[in-house]
This record gives structure tokens, C-alpha cells and sequence, in this order.
């Protein structure tokens, strides 16, 4: 996501106008006041804002091809207009063309909606991998909210220009690791070029909290001879966690309802309070159904709920209940087996937890998965036709663009080509469910970031600019 567009994108005029957005100072909503007191400080939920400022486009129609709605329908030959930034229409070969607008051709070709990886860690590990860069997990205690994961984030990661040109991703959320039972916070970003992490943040997407069970805290921290060094410690400690997190919720309640002493502003208990108070989503690692389940036992009886289990292996044995609690599974494909807690996964966990009427989702959790995430779901389409499961293919897309945007809270401003949606779409050369398809052209907002055919639209990231082949475009 700090990938730089070449000549033609990102001449003198837009890189003015990124730098002057920038520049703009932060807009924030000013904390209630409460009675008898002056307005209390704002709290850590509502810090550092985005200054994201859309890339300017163009009045563009796409014309002839199968679109993938994103919500499970399918257009032949259909037309997609994309204007001011929106998506303006979508239908037939009826739909009506604004006069001027950029006309493309794409038949033979598929439109969709851009994918959104829910779980990366782009930017907080990034390319190269090095220690100095390794920055995704602060393991210095098994109970870290205070930490966000957006203040690692190196725009100038090459693996946000991959996954936009490669694999058709425009937004993505990028996690702290999974070291810890509290990990930090996650931020969503939008795939473009900005010179600061502020400059990609998603605007208005809420944070979310990471958390994690099972081997991964255990290990971690068991092996220093602390708690939590067995599962039973992982939930002990992640109990008594929220249990300060209740109580530092009901002072800073009492206070904004009558005033009296302000309460010790607490970094890592803010965060947990923006879960409590339903600001902040849970977004939890989590691999064997019997932990799945304790957990949401855990979140009904502290009063958050969870967004969406990650790696979930295990997701299919519990399908129903994560139907019943409006729980995700943000899943691979056939990832399995490479621990003991993910011995036990199947190749048709997907299909199965979609079949069972829940939400599925495909995500990488790898800087090559994201680029790559249009066949993942391919694989898992297969494994499941071939256990009599049968999905259609336009219904598939919904776990790459509209189930994560559920997930993430942002489904009222893209993952799907609905008119007034963000224009976040893509072009494939061939069916997106095909090993041999690529994205031809990628809009974010309705701005052309990346065309095949076009070597001026081909964003390389700041730090490979001067290697081989990059950095030369006349």
C-alpha cells in the first residue's frame, strides 16, 4: 500500500493533490460531554483518523462481460458504470451509458468486485523478510490491546503492488500475529499508493481486536515458565482480562453519565472497552472447534461478540453454531495439517460452513495467498462439488469480497457492485476462478490503479523502484 503508480498516475498534479490531503489536519468527533465537567480527553477508539483521499477518475463504463455482483448474482453480457468514484449502475446490455464515459469492451472477459483479504500482515511483515522489518507481534506479554498494528505498517511494502496487480485486492486488513491471547488492534486499509499509513487507512472502518487460542500464546509464553502455558490458563487469563475490562467500563461510564474524578486513562483497557462498547471487532485466531466454542461461551458472558474465527480448521464441525451466533469463519482453502491444532482440518471446511448457512471466508495470512486468493476459493469450490456440494460460482465470490466486508463492517460501502458502493472492481482476462486468469484492470473508487495493457499503470513499490525492469517507464 505504498506502492508508487508510475508516469501517468501519479504525475505533479495528483502527487500535489495526495500531499495537500495529507497535510489536512485530522477530522474527529467530539467526545459527549458529561455533567458538571469538562468534555473528557477522547479515548484511543476514535485516535488517528484516516486521510484518505480517493485517487481522481474517470466517467467509465465496462460493457459485455459476466459480472459477478459480489452478492451471489450473475450478468451475462453485462455493463458496469462506474462514476464519481461510485458504482453508478449495473444490468444488462440495456443499462444506460452516461454521455463521454470511458467505454471498454469486455467480452469474452468477467467483472467482479475487488477482493478484500481479511487477515494479512502486508506492511507489519513485509518484503524483504528480515528481523529489522518483523514487527507483527509484540511478545513481550501475553496481553498486548495497547498495540496497533497500523503503527508498524511500512507503506513501501512491494507485496501491496503484487496483491493489487496479482490478485485483485483493493482493501485488506492487516493483524498484529498470533503470539499473544491480546494482540493488539487491526486496521483495515485500501490498496493504494500513499506515502504514510494514514494516507491508506480505510475511512471510517472500525478497528478490530485481534486475539488468539490455542498453541501459539502456550508456547510462547509457557516456554518462560509463565502463564499461560496450558489452554486452560489461555482462557483463565483471557477471563480475567475482560473482567478488568468490565470494571474499567463501568467507571468511565459513571463518569461521562455524572462527572465526578476522571478515571486513570488505561491504553490497553481502552481498546478492550471499544469491544465492550461494540466500536471495536473481534477478529479471533482460533484453529479447533471445542476452542471455538469456549470462546463464545467467554463472549457471552462478558458482553462482546466475536466477528470472525481465522484458520478455523476445524470451522465445519461447528457450522451450525457459527450460523446461530452470526460468527464468520475466515478460512483457507486446504491448509492443514502443518500443527496439531490444525491436524484435524478437511479440505471441504468451506463449502461445509457455507452449506450449513454461515459466513465463509477466504484469506491468505501469506504475502503469496493474497495474491493468489481467486483460486483459493477455486479450490475450495471443487473440494466441495466433488462432496456433492454444490455452489454456484457467482455465489462463491461473496467469500472473497462481500463475507470479509461483513466481517470487517464496512458491507455498506463495498464488497459488492451495488449502485453507491465504492467503485472498488476489477477486470479479469478470462473466468476469475481460473488458474489461468489474470486481473486485466483494477479500479479503487473508481480510479484506474492498475491496467495490464498500460506499463504507466503498473504500481511498483517505492523501495524496488531502480531494480531490474522497474523504474524506467518513459
Amino acid at each position: 500500500m505504498t506502492f508508487r503508480l508510475l508516469a501517468g498516475l501519479c504525475g505533479a498534479a495528483l502527487v500535489a493533490a495526495c500531499t495537500q490531503a495529507e497535510r489536512e489536519p485530522p477530522q474527529t468527533a467530539s467526545a459527549k460531554p458529561a455533567a458538571n465537567k469538562p468534555t473528557p480527553p477522547r479515548r484511543a477508539p476514535e485516535a488517528f483518523p484516516s486521510t484518505y483521499r480517493a485517487y481522481p477518475g474517470v466517467v467509465t463504463a465496462i460493457t459485455g462481460a459476466t459480472v459477478y455482483d459480489g452478492e451471489g448474482n450473475r450478468i451475462a453480457n453485462g455493463t458496469v458504470v462506474l462514476a464519481d468514484g461510485k458504482v453508478q449502475a449495473v444490468g444488462g446490455p440495456d443499462t444506460a451509458i452516461p454521455q463521454g464515459a470511458t467505454r471498454i469492451d469486455a467480452a469474452g472477459k468477467w467483472v467482479t468486485p475487488g477482493i478484500i483479504d481479511i487477515h494479512s500482515h502486508l506492511g507489519n511483515y513485509p518484503s524483504p523478510g528480515v528481523e529489522a522489518h518483523s514487527d507483527g507481534n509484540e511478545v513481550t506479554g501475553p496481553v498486548r490491546p495497547e498495540v496497533w498494528a497500523e503503527h508498524s505498517i511500512w507503506p513501501q511494502d512491494p507485496g501491496f503492488a503484487r496483491a493489487l496487480a496479482n490478485g485483485g485486492v483493493t482493501s485488506l486488513h492487516v493483524l498484529p500475529g498470533s503470539a499473544n491471547l491480546f494482540g493488539g488492534r487491526g486496521v483495515t486499509l485500501k490498496n493504494v499508493y500513499a506515502r504514510t499509513m494514514q494516507g491508506m487507512k480505510f475511512p471510517g472502518a472500525p478497528h478490530s481486536l485481534k486475539m488468539a487460542c490455542g498453541e501459539n500464546p502456550k508456547r510462547v509464553y509457557g516456554g518462560r515458565n509463565q502463564m499461560p502455558a496450558s489452554r486452560m490458563a489461555n482462557v483463565a487469563l483471557m477471563r480475567q482480562t475482560w473482567a478488568r475490562a468490565q470494571e474499567y467500563d463501568r467507571k468511565w461510564d459513571k463518569y461521562e453519565a455524572s462527572g465526578g474524578e476522571q478515571p486513570s486513562r488505561d491504553l490497553a483497557l481502552d481498546t478492550l472497552r471499544g469491544v465492550l462498547d461494540g466500536k471495536i471487532l473481534v477478529q479471533n485466531h482460533c484453529y479447533r472447534a471445542d476452542e471455538m466454542a469456549n470462546i463464545i461461551d467467554m463472549s457471552k458472558e462478558f458482553g462482546y461478540k466475536v466477528s470472525a474465527f481465522h484458520h478455523g480448521a476445524e470451522a465445519y464441525k461447528i457450522a451450525d453454531l457459527l450460523r446461530e451466533n452470526n460468527i464468520c469463519g475466515a478460512l483457507w482453502a486446504d491448509w492443514w495439517g502443518f500443527k496439531m491444532e490444525a491436524y484435524d482440518g478437511i479440505n471441504e471446511n468451506i463449502p461445509l460452513v457455507h452449506n450449513a448457512g454461515a459466513c465463509a471466508i477466504v484469506h491468505s495470512d501469506d504475502p503469496n495467498g493474497i495474491q493468489r486468493l481467486n483460486q483459493e476459493a477455486s479450490k475450495a469450490l471443487t473440494y466441495g462439488r466433488r462432496a456433492g456440494i454444490q455452489i454456484s460460482d457467482e455465489v462463491a465470490w461473496t467469500w472473497l469480497s462481500l463475507n470479509p466486508a461483513k466481517a470487517l463492517g464496512i458491507a455498506e460501502r463495498t464488497g459488492s457492485l451495488r449502485p453507491g458502493k465504492m467503485a472498488d472492481v476489477v477486470l479479469w482476462n478470462g473466468n476469475p476462478l481460473s488458474v489461468y486468469t489474470r486481473p486485466e484492470r483494477v479500479w479503487i473508487d473508481g480510479a484506474l490503479m492498475y491496467d495490464a495493457n498500460d506499463p504507466r499503470r503498473r504500481p511498483v513499490s517505492d523501495f524496488e523502484l531502480g531494480q531490474p525492469g522497474e523504474g524506467d517507464v518513459k
